[in-house]
């Protein structure tokens, strides 16, 4: 993080427009040329509950939340559950500023609303504010936006009074909330804008801090978009024209984005009773000849399991999203974790089959899914989107270019008419679908209807075309061949030209960062940081996961002398999985683990390497925990 970044948190309570103002006050510093990066933290509550979202501003890309923030807005909490100071959660109003300030960096801005917080309800914060030369601005917000509208536009007059002390353009705001609000609401908002933005020059002294909004520009037009978006807009892309879900946050957000779009472009999509018929639906309608995806989130994709095994045993192809939360059973809904990867990699029984990947960000999101739908059709095999609320729901800008990409409707291997003419058939006339011997593993489908294509599928064991078999030679026949496919995909994978696994960082480090998933831009960082106090540290981000990488991991880990795991959740499953797919290097992996709900800030990894890889020294508080290598 540098100097001259703002990182601003609005809080408030869930349903006081918290998200909606953010998005739209990150998109138009967006427009004016920075940089923007989001983090969300929200209960699992419709209404009421502390929330807040952070928006980092810089002129420079940025790929992680900051350590801490620099200016707060806090709306209080409309909807709060219970007053009581002796209530079981505590007095909700006022947390949208009692609850934020141990983050909030020396010489920060506090602009608080007096019509529903009153700072003498927080034990010691005058103390505070002068210890931390905290600038203190309260300001009446909702009378402002009673006095022109109604008390929803407070929002608004926080966003203007951010205007003023920051020294932001105010056209920028004006001319996003023009796009975003219809005329019969515009006017009132602006009036209310104009108001607060004029209360802090007549009513607070000149002396303004030192923070402001640094200038910037693109070279490209960009776009604002979370990883949920990515994800949905690649398979778009690819040509699925076929979801079926049932809501589970925080997969709910990509189900939600397919559902708006694809009866616009021909595609369906349908809401079902629970995930075990969501994840059936789609198997159904890939074999009937549509690409199609579905998915859920941890709880919700338990279900599936079942029907991923249907899939990897008919060698239907299918495209399955799964949106890892804190758990085990319901958690903590609304908050990050990678606790399900060993749930994704071995849920169903038996020898299962499947590939997996888990993108860093948005941008490899939308890749990625294209290359799951690719690899799915292509192999016959289900392809699993691993991803987590904290990547689904963080918004950050991207180059218009990346969506830019060919759609692509191909089913994959799949046969025409005239080829099942050729095709070998059984005596019964049936198609042998699933031939013991088949290029690459892949044996050619064919679809319903296609004249000389018909044939059995079942989740049973079966002979070529498809009638249950419990010959122990075509068992080891029909295993081995779906077996082969792992390895042609990762050679594919391999020599396709695309970059899925990210290396940062000196090449001639002496220490190493492995982390996987949404921890990469976050490590990267780091590794910044660390170069920048004297350490040359290198990272790799893995994003495929199955078939796993081993040359390449093994290359990075045998190039530096220790390594530290960086990943969230409290057993370690990256670490675990790298050393079973390696079958060594204990001696040299060592982890930093983050489970308490929110994610990594840089400042703790490089605090976690430097106090357990250099210096030998325990982590100071409770947020990470360390476990150091075999050998230690």
């Amino acid at each position: 993080m540098t100097d001259d970044e703002l990182i601003w948190r609005i809080a408030g309570g869930s349903g006081d427009g918290i998200a909606s103002t953010s998005q739209n006050f990150a998109k138009a510093l967006m427009r004016a040329g920075l940089h923007v990066f989001t983090h969300r933290h929200y209960p699992s509550r419709i209404r009421g509950g502390h929330t807040y979202t952070e928006v980092r501003v810089s002129a420079d890309s940025v790929t992680s939340r900051g350590d801490g923030y620099n200016f707060l807005l806090a709306l209080g909490d409309s909807f709060a559950r219970n007053p009581q100071e002796d209530a079981y959660y505590g007095v909700e109003e006022v947390k949208p500023l009692s609850e934020n300030l141990d983050d909030l960096h020396e010489g920060g801005v506090i602009v608080y609303d007096t019509g529903l917080l009153d700072a003498d309800d927080i034990p010691n914060f005058e103390e505070r504010v002068e210890a931390n030369n905290w600038h203190v601005y309260d300001v009446n917000l909702r009378e402002i936006a009673r006095e022109h509208g109604r008390e929803v536009m407070r929002n608004t007059a926080g966003v203007a009074i951010t205007c003023a002390i920051a020294d932001i353009d105010p056209g920028i705001i004006k001319d996003m909330m023009a796009d975003a609000m219809p005329e019969k609401i515009f006017e009132p908002n602006m009036d209310v804008f104009d108001d607060a933005y004029e209360t802090v020059d007549s009513e607070f002294d000149a002396d303004v801090p030192d923070i402001t909004v640094p200038t910037g520009s693109h070279d490209e037009e960009q776009v604002l978009v979370s990883g949920s978006d990515a994800i949905a807009y690649g398979a778009i892309d690819e040509g699925c024209r076929f979801i079926s879900g049932y809501p589970m946050t925080p997969w709910t957000e990509v189900f939600t984005i397919m559902s708006q779009n694809l009866p616009e472009i021909g595609g369906v999509s349908e809401q079902v009773e629970d995930e075990i018929a969501a994840a059936a639906l789609a198997i159904g309608a890939s074999h009937a000849g549509v690409k199609a995806m579905s998915g859920s989130s941890g709880g919700g994709f338990a279900l599936m399991s079942e029907p991923l095994g249907l899939a990897e045993m008919t060698e239907t192809p299918v495209v399955l999203i799964e949106a890892m939360r804190a758990g085990p059973s319901t958690g903590m809904p609304t908050k990050p974790e990678q606790g399900d990867l060993e749930h994704v990699l071995y849920t169903s029984q038996g020898d299962s089959h499947r590939i997996v990947f888990a993108p860093a960000d948005s941008e490899e999101a939308y890749h990625q899914t294209r290359r799951a739908f690719q690899i799915a059709y292509e192999y016959q095999i289900p392809s699993i989107i691993l991803y987590d609320q904290k990547n689904g729901g963080e918004l950050q800008n991207l180059d218009a270019t990346v969506f830019d990409e060919e759609p692509n409707p191909d089913l994959g291997s799949t046969l025409t008419e005239a080829e099942l003419e050729d095709a070998p058939h059984d005596p019964s006339g049936k198609y042998n679908r699933f031939q013991h011997a088949g290029e690459n593993g892949v044996s050619p489908r064919s679809l319903p209807g296609q004249e000389g294509g018909r044939y059995l599928a079942t989740g049973n064991e079966h002979m070529p075309a498809g009638h249950i078999s419990e010959d122990p030679d075509n068992r080891v026949n029909q295993v081995d061949r779906r077996m082969e496919k792992l390895e042609a995909i990762r050679e594919d994978l391999e020599n396709d030209g695309q970059t899925r696994n990210t290396h940062y960082g000196p090449e001639k480090a002496q220490y190493g960062i492995l982390t996987f998933g949404s921890q990469q831009g976050t490590v990267r960082e780091a590794i910044d940081d660390l170069d920048t106090e004297g350490y040359h540290v290198k990272m790799l981000g893995v994003s495929e996961l199955a078939p796993y990488p081993v040359e390449e991991v093994s290359s990075f880990i045998e190039s530096v002398d220790e390594v530290l795991v960086v990943e969230m959740n409290a057993s370690a499953q990256f670490r675990g999985l790298t050393q079973k797919e390696l079958g060594r290097y204990g001696e040299k992996l060592s982890s930093l683990l983050k489970y308490n709900g929110n994610p990594f800030e840089p400042a703790e990894i490089v605090d976690g390497f430097i106090n357990s890889i250099v210096e030998d020294r325990t982590l100071r508080g409770n947020e990470t925990k360390y476990i150091p290598a075999a050998s230690d």
